[in-house]
Order: structure tokens, then C-alpha cells, then sequence
């Protein structure tokens, strides 16, 4: 008789192909679900499942780490509890600031986790080519990194006129991609029924940028696997769930983007997609599938996503599917316990700060007679509105207008020192007095910072940049409140608690210097400065206009 490492017994199994529960016995060793032998195995451990739902891990199919804040090793020890086994990322954010060496970082300290992280190689980095970033990815620099077993594909393609016009370098990296027969990301925000039929025609078959229903009828139509997302401001589930039906459902999954720590601590992962949409109608069993495998079908990963045999026995254990209400975790067939992981942040040494901005060069010129844009926060939304609005100056200088909420707000090249930046304005952030300043600023992640005054803005950037990195708050009375993020400018080096704490802490300084608002300040400011995302963003080389596709003035001519 052959020993096994484990038998789950009497559970309710979720047959993923199926789409129903059906009563069964999980046969596990080395880590995989084995055939059902019943009277050939002896289990080592035995673990007796009645009244329990057991369904495949879930998926998260599209997260930038580093937005949590914390490593992926830091990430792992929050997600995995919540039933979060795998997770498809792309390292874009580390990769604009650190290039190769930020993926392989990423990729070494996820080998620390029993998180499986598989990673989408950066297709964007810089974002565009008219803003300044830490390092430049071509297709050759990425051919080494084919030979990490981690890596699975090609990551969001967000460089629309590059695929339109076939730029050789962009057509390389997706042609690279396909031809090892991995499959690649898009980033359809803002684009037409037209454009996306593009991006499936060159061979990008999925995107997670759909924030209502028409566009998802759009990438429905031209046959394209979405990822519902729900991040920590991209709020889009709700307005996309819909769109689901039985005829569509398998081109569905889930994903995050980009969450706080401190938003999955609060609300969780994957598991909170997956309560969101049975909250808005979708079949528990359905929602499962959706979080398993959808997932690992949209990217090609062919053992994980279903409880069968030769699929990777990751499990979780449900007293309550309708609540996912999560009782036990299994990972490649090891339960999880606080013993499962003993890990701790690896060291990233190379400061990535450099600036050398002075108070003077904040000075805005501003003629009142007429309108300036105005980047306009829409709560929850990466995208913004572009407003059009008379601003107040003093001696010819903008000067903050508290009551219509108009503050001035800066992005500053951090990476070699250039001394390039830009000025722009924006509405929203509610903020009385004071400023936030911070290095997380997709996708080039420069300095960016908001206020009331220039001092302000000033002494909060001085503030990010001593400690090499992070996001400060400053009060009128010049107290200082940080959290350093020396990993990059991105990433604590601190465990996941601790991170936790600092990420508190600013924002309860944060509180103290604005009015209310019902979105997070700190990811929504990180955004602004995204030119890819309508409508109007700011940049180190000033403001642009997605719609226009060119950089604008403050004040129309």
C-alpha cells in the first residue's frame, strides 16, 4: 500500500469544470492532487472535511507587488492566510526605477514566500517615451530573463502607439512573449472597439482597465479574458460584475492592480473580489471558478485552478462558501500555520533618490483673468476629469485656493538628477494646510507632492528624499510624518506589521490637514502622474492631455 502525505476526507469539493460542489476524498502527495485510489493509500495525515467546502486557491491575475508597499516575501505572509496561493505579476514599477536588477529582486525575495509569484516581464518601461525614468527595457535586455521559472508572459502592453504603428521594439518584446508560448497583457484604457481589436490582432489577449460596461462589451466583442478589478482607489467591480453572464463567464477573472497593505489587511485580497461579486449576483461556485481557473487558464499555467489530479494541491477550506469564510489554507499540499513562513525582507541597498530642487523653482506664474487646467480627482478612479477654472494669484503667482479646493502640485525627477519637473494644479484632495510628497508616481515614479504652499511642498520632498525614499506628511507647523520606503522608493524593508504602522501613521496625519474625503490620498496622488490614463496627468516635463496625446499649458494661449 502506497503512504501519501495527506488525505482530505468527506469534503465538498468544488468540480471546477462542472461549476458545482460534489461530495469527494482528496488524495495529495508531493504536493499534487493524486488519482483516486481509495483502498491503496495510507495517508500520514489524515484531515476529516465534513460540512466543508474545499475549492482550488485563488488567483490574483494582474497585482504590482510593490503597490502594497511591502516585498513580495512581506506579501505573502497577508494573502496566502486569505486564500490568495498564486499571484501573476508585473514588476514594472521597480523595473522604471531599478531596471533588470528590480525584476531580479522581485523575483529573489518571492522565492522566500510559499506564494507562488509568477511574473509578467515589464513591456513599458519607461511608460512613454516622453517623461524621464529610471532605466529603459528593450526586447533584448529582456531575453535573459525567459530562463526564470517564474517568468510566464509579457505584462501590460500600455504603449498604444507603439502596437499601432508596429514599433519593431514593441513588436519584438510581444512576438518574444508568443513564441515561448506564453501569452501577453494589455492596458486598453482609453481605447476604442477599434484600437483593442488592435492589440488581439498582434496577439494581446487579455486587460484589466474596464471601469463600466460598454467597455467591457467592447473587449467582449473582440474576444479578449478580463480581469475584474478592485483595488485600493480602482473601485471597479461594481460597475463591471454585469457584464457576467453563463454564456461569458469563463473569460473572466480577478485581480487586484494595486492595493495598500493596510487595504488588505482591512478587506482582504482576492477573497473580497470574490465577496463582491456574489454580493452583486454571481453564483458562489461561479465566483470560485472565476478566481481559480480562469486565472490560470487567461495565463496559460496548466496545473493550477481545479481539484484534480496532476493540479497543484492548493486548497482552501470554506466553512461558509456564500461568505467565503475561510477555516484552513493548503499550499502544495502543506497546510499553513504561522510556521510556514520565517522569511525577512531582502536587503536592497543602492539609493534611488536624487534631486536637487530649490523653493524658487516652485513659483508658479499664473495670470488671473484667465482658466487654467485643472487635473480634477475623480474618488476611486485612476482616471480624472479635466477641468477648466480661473485661479486666484498673488503678485502674479498662483497661491492656493482652499475654498474651490485648487492646490498647487509638483513632479520632480528623482532618477539622475536631471533637475527636470513640472507644475501643474489639481482639485480634490481637500487639504487645509500642509502638503504630502511621496516617490510612489506611476509609472516613472518621480517625486511627486501636493500642498498649500510652496514651503510646504518643499520640506515634505526634502523630507522623502533624506530618508531615500517614502511618503511624508508636513502640517503648517512643520511636523514631519514619514514612511520610508528605502526599497526603491516603493517598498518598506520592514515586515508587514510594522509597515502597517507606518502607513497608519501618515494617514492619520493626513486627516489632520485636510477636510473629509472618501478615497485614499496617498495611491490616488501616485496616479496623477500616469499620461496613459485620461485625461489630464503631470509629468516631470509638465502637464498632457491624454485626449490631445501632447503636453499643454497651465493657461490656454
Amino acid at each position: 500500500m502506497q503512504t501519501i502525505d495527506l488525505l482530505i476526507k468527506n469534503g465538498q469539493v468544488l468540480n471546477v469544470f462542472k461549476k458545482e460542489f460534489e461530495q469527494k476524498n482528496l488524495y495529495i502527495n508531493n504536493g499534487k492532487i493524486i488519482e483516486n485510489k481509495e483502498n491503496q493509500y495510507k495517508a500520514k495525515q489524515v484531515i476529516d472535511a465534513s460540512n466543508q467546502y474545499l475549492v482550488p486557491g485563488f488567483i490574483d491575475s494582474h497585482v504590482h507587488i510593490e503597490s502594497s508597499l511591502v516585498t513580495p516575501s512581506e506579501l505573502g505572509k497577508v494573502i496566502v492566510p486569505v486564500g490568495v496561493t498564486s499571484v501573476v505579476t508585473d514588476p514594472h514599477e521597480i523595473a522604471n526605477v531599478s531596471g533588470i536588477e528590480g525584476i531580479k529582486y522581485m523575483i529573489n525575495d518571492a522565492k522566500h514566500s510559499p506564494l507562488d509569484v509568477f511574473v509578467m516581464l515589464p513591456s513599458s518601461v519607461p511608460a512613454t517615451s516622453f517623461e524621464h525614468n529610471g532605466a529603459t527595457l528593450n526586447a533584448n535586455s529582456l531575453h535573459p530573463l525567459y530562463d526564470e521559472p517564474s517568468v510566464i508572459g509579457l505584462a501590460e502592453v500600455m504603449d498604444y502607439p507603439a502596437v499601432h504603428n508596429r514599433n519593431q521594439d514593441m513588436m519584438n518584446k510581444i512576438n518574444d512573449a508568443l513564441n515561448h508560448g506564453y501569452q501577453v497583457d494589455g492596458h486598453g484604457a482609453g481605447l476604442s472597439a477599434k484600437q483593442l481589436g488592435e492589440y488581439k490582432e498582434v496577439g494581446i489577449s487579455t486587460d484589466h482597465e474596464s471601469t463600466n460596461l460598454n467597455q467591457m462589451y467592447d473587449r467582449l466583442d473582440v474576444g479578449m479574458n478580463m480581469f475584474l478589478r478592485e483595488g485600493t482607489v480602482e473601485r471597479d467591480l461594481q460597475n463591471t460584475i454585469q457584464a457576467v453572464n453563463q454564456n461569458n463567464i469563463d473569460k473572466f477573472s480577478f485581480c487586484t492592480d494595486d492595493k495598500f497593505i493596510t487595504t488588505i489587511i482591512n478587506e482582504g485580497s482576492i477573497n473580497f473580489n470574490i465577496k463582491l461579486a456574489i454580493k452583486y449576483g454571481i453564483k458562489p461556485e461561479n465566483a470560485y471558478v472565476m478566481a481559480s481557473l480562469n486565472a490560470a487558464k487567461a495565463h496559460k499555467i496548466k496545473n493550477l485552478g481545479a481539484l484534480n489530479p496532476g493540479y497543484k494541491a492548493d486548497i482552501v477550506m470554506l466553512s461558509n462558501p456564500n461568505k467565503v469564510d475561510i477555516k484552513q489554507v493548503i499550499k502544495n499540499g502543506k497546510i499553513i500555520n504561522k510556521d510556514s513562513f520565517n522569511s525577512t525582507p531582502l536587503k536592497f541597498t543602492k539609493n534611488t533618490v536624487h534631486q536637487n530642487i530649490h523653493l524658487k523653482d516652485l513659483a508658479l506664474p499664473i495670470e488671473s483673468n484667465k482658466k487654467s487646467h485643472v487635473i480634477g480627482i475623480q474618488p476611486n478612479h485612476i482616471e480624472t476629469d479635466h477641468l477648466k477654472m480661473k485661479v486666484p494669484a498673488n503678485n502674479g503667482l498662483f497661491q492656493a485656493d482652499l475654498e474651490n479646493d485648487i492646490l498647487k502640485m509638483v513632479d520632480i525627477e528623482r532618477h539622475h538628477n536631471l533637475g527636470t519637473f513640472g507644475i501643474g494644479l489639481v482639485n480634490g484632495f481637500n487639504i487645509k494646510h500642509g502638503a504630502v510628497a511621496t516617490t510612489v508616481a506611476h509609472d516613472s515614479h518621480n517625486i511627486v507632492a501636493v500642498g498649500t504652499s510652496d514651503k510646504n511642498i518643499y520640506q515634505a520632498i526634502q523630507a522623502i528624499t533624506k530618508v531615500g525614499g517614502g511618503i511624508a506628511v508636513i502640517n503648517d507647523n512643520q511636523d514631519v510624518t514619514v514612511m520610508p520606503l528605502p526599497v526603491a522608493g516603493l517598498m518598506s524593508d520592514k515586515s508587514w506589521q510594522l509597515a502597517s504602522e507606518d502607513l497608519n501613521a501618515i494617514t492619520k496625519a493626513f486627516k489632520q490637514i485636510s477636510g473629509e474625503i472618501d478615497f485614499n490620498p496617498f495611491i490616488t496622488l501616485s496616479f496623477l502622474t500616469l499620461p496613459v490614463i485620461p485625461t489630464i496627468k503631470l509629468t516631470d516635463q509638465g502637464l498632457y492631455d491624454f485626449n490631445q496625446q501632447k503636453f499643454i499649458d497651465i493657461q490656454s494661449k
